[in-house]
């Protein structure tokens, strides 16, 4: 998911790219200062019939000493028109602000499916070791919310998730019927995994003895997994 801020704010109504300004600059003043954030500051390209952005508050910290910029991640599903543009928002402040992995692991832990959807996403982008990725990618693999699975099983889970969890999120996709789209770097990791061939087929098995159909996609990884590595 390419999240792009000028883009993010032309779907915004003028309000809400104030908010996004506003959020933004908390992020920024919370970023570690020896890392550069994610986005630039935006120019000011603001009409004179826009209203003022909102100012960051103060030391970027509200209530309970919460940084500020992580209650709006909370509130962008309020504040953003729909869930798409909500969703790119919170990406772009966690792009931004580039938490510690405890204040990642507490966003995701007491967040919403839509909040720790955005969390997943945004993992390519967040100064974590793989270990500390990889334990949230594979709670979200845990979980029966279709869009978490999907989420999952993007670009952080194809570069760091081990070959034996990464064949069993394939076939979690199988079975809540998350499009294997949504995999990515499929056809590289699948091409001549002999062991995804087998649990593969063994699935298709499954579901033909059930009288139950086979998804169409599984066919089209089963024949990269039977394929021979490239050289």
């Amino acid at each position: 998911m390419s999240v792009i801020r000028e883009e993010l704010s032309a779907r915004l109504g003028s309000e809400a790219a104030a908010w996004l300004d506003a959020a933004l600059a908390d992020a920024r003043a919370a970023a570690p200062p020896d890392q550069d954030p994610a986005e630039p500051p935006a120019r000011d390209t603001a009409s004179p019939d826009s209203p003022a952005p909102e100012p960051p508050a103060r030391d970027a910290t509200s209530r309970r000493s919460v940084p500020a910029w992580e209650l709006r991640f909370a509130a962008a599903g309020r504040v953003c028109a729909g869930p798409e543009a909500a969703e790119a928002a919170r990406v772009l402040l966690l792009r931004t602000a580039r938490p510690s992995a405890a204040a990642v692991a507490r966003l995701y832990d007491h967040g919403s499916g839509a909040e720790r959807r955005a969390v997943l996403l945004a993992l390519p982008h967040l100064p974590l070791t793989p270990a500390q990725g990889v334990a949230l990618v594979e709670d979200a693999l845990r979980a029966n919310d279709t869009r978490l699975v999907a989420a999952a099983v993007g670009p952080y889970a194809a570069a760091h998730l081990p070959a034996h969890a990464w064949r069993h999120a394939v076939l979690k996709c199988l079975f809540t019927q998350v499009p294997l789209a949504a995999v990515a770097g499929l056809t590289d990791r699948a091409r001549g995994d002999g062991e995804l061939a087998r649990m593969l087929a063994d699935f298709a098995a499954e579901r033909t003895a059930a009288a139950r159909p086979v998804p169409d996609d599984l066919h089209h990884v089963l024949a990269f997994a039977l394929a021979a590595k490239e050289a």
